[in-house]
């Protein structure tokens, strides 16, 4: 290449014309680029893999290590709105132009001797990877984009693997069952090293596969667990215990088997990384994470939440259920053309009122009057139980705009299916609602 891109966005636009693919399983290409780069890390290394809960886990590690004064490196996707948001050094989202020079270096390696064609993602991790390497971290937390065995992410060597839910996702690119998926996901396990699995239930194929390689498996339920009350919960390791524990900050059904496994991770690592009781209790009261069930306040109430597929969704239904009455639930739902959208449809429909369908400003979302078709085929099988009404929207944003218009300050709004439908109305920031009739 002859000229350098000198912004973040113009790298970016690089990335997404370099590669046939948009997703390319396999380690051989970004494996040597990686060697060319001499890429290493000298601290611990978590990486956290799973179909739901990834990101809440990686944030709750992040959380609590630093209230006990480390200093943290976590690496997420997809973003939300800005592509920064994938990298946080000590919590905090990194500049645009710190990205840059690592670009730079990524594309000089990649095309020192044969040239190495390498997928956005792939481009995009390395960069990122090479920007913590070189950050002097305490500890790094590496949420796996898809699967774990041939993710990008998994050129290094976790010195501890976390396997949260497993479920029916990328059946195209995983496999179709829970045994196949959570084969994938287990190739992130190393030898003699710990693997947290949090998932209650979790497929044979990964407890198989910690046993053939010899890893040091930590199971939810036998070698950590929870247990709680309305007002407070508790959690136990193999050889600590915490006692007397405040509900973590991200809300939901399921945030407590994620902080369950984000503690076990953190005990495993307790050799290199000791945290205490009061960083435990700090770290989890005071994590942070857009779109993860994020309740909004204001009239009405805004519920935000990235769900996008059934196992997901059926967590975000149980949620809403237990936020009490509301006369009317509104529903913004834009998702991909690939997902299992039917049973998505059927376990949210029931305590949906109206639904503004929207397109998605990605060639892979199905379109909004694909959905409405999706639902009403639904309907037309169900009998019709109730009358729903649905519209069709352009964009998250107009959708929104939409449903705000049309509900009452006691009603809520509900914006889910994708990170683009939850993106695309944070995109100015987190929207306060103030519906036009209050006092009217």
């Amino acid at each position: 290449m002859h000229t350098i891109p000198p912004t973040l966005e113009s790298w970016l636009a690089h990335c997404e014309r370099l590669h046939a693919k948009n997703i390319d399983m396999g380690l051989a290409r970004v494996g040597e680029v990686a060697r060319r780069l001499a890429l290493r890390f000298d601290c611990p290394v978590i990486t956290v893999a799973g179909t739901n809960g990834k990101g809440s886990t990686c944030a709750m590690i992040e959380s609590v290590a630093m209230q006990a004064g480390y200093r943290t490196g976590v690496y997420g996707s997809p973003h939300l709105v800005r592509f920064e948001e994938r990298c946080r050094i000590r919590g905090e989202t990194v500049a645009a132009d710190a990205l840059v020079p690592h670009f730079e270096a990524v594309e000089r390696a990649r095309t020192q001797g044969d040239e190495v064609s390498l997928s956005y993602f792939e481009f995009t991790t390395l960069a990122i990877l090479r920007l913590m390497s070189m950050s002097l971290l305490d500890v790094a937390i590496l949420e796996v984009g898809l699967g774990g065995r041939l993710d990008a992410t998994n050129v290094i060597d976790a010195d501890c693997a976390v396997i949260t839910s497993v479920d029916i996702d990328h059946v195209e690119f995983l496999g179709p069952d829970r045994e196949a998926i959570g084969r994938e996901k287990a190739g992130i396990m190393r030898t003699g090293r710990p693997v947290v699995v949090s998932d209650p239930v979790p497929p044979q194929s990964v407890i198989d596969h910690a046993r053939e390689i010899g890893a040091d498996l930590w199971r939810f339920g036998h070698d950590f667990n929870y247990s709680g009350d309305k007002q407070q919960w508790a959690w136990a390791g193999r050889s600590r215990r915490y006692a007397g524990l405040a509900y973590p900050a991200l809300r939901g059904a399921n945030q407590l088997i994620n902080a369950a496994g984000a503690l076990a991770a953190l005990e495993a690592l307790r050799a290199r990384l000791p945290i205490t009781a009061q960083a435990v209790r700090v770290g989890l009261a005071q994590v942070e994470l857009p779109g993860r069930f994020q309740i909004v306040p204001g009239q009405p109430t805004l519920v935000l939440d990235v769900a996008h597929n059934p196992h997901s969704v059926a967590a975000l239904t149980a949620n809403l259920d237990a936020m009490g009455y509301f006369p009317v639930t509104h529903a913004v739902f834009g998702a991909m053309a690939d997902k299992d959208l039917a049973p998505m449809l059927a376990k949210v429909g029931p305590i949906i009122d109206r639904w503004y369908f929207t397109d998605l400003p990605t060639p892979r979302a199905e379109s909004a009057a694909a959905l409405q078709q999706k639902w009403n085929a639904l309907q037309m099988v169900a009998g019709g139980r109730r009358p729903v009404a649905t519209s069709l929207h352009a964009s998250p944003e107009e959708a929104l705009r939409a449903a705000v218009e049309a509900a009452d300050p006691a009603d809520r709004i509900v914006v889910f299916g994708s990170f683009y439908t939850v993106g695309g109305v944070l995109k100015d920031g987190v929207p306060r609602l103030q519906a036009k009739h209050l006092g009217a």
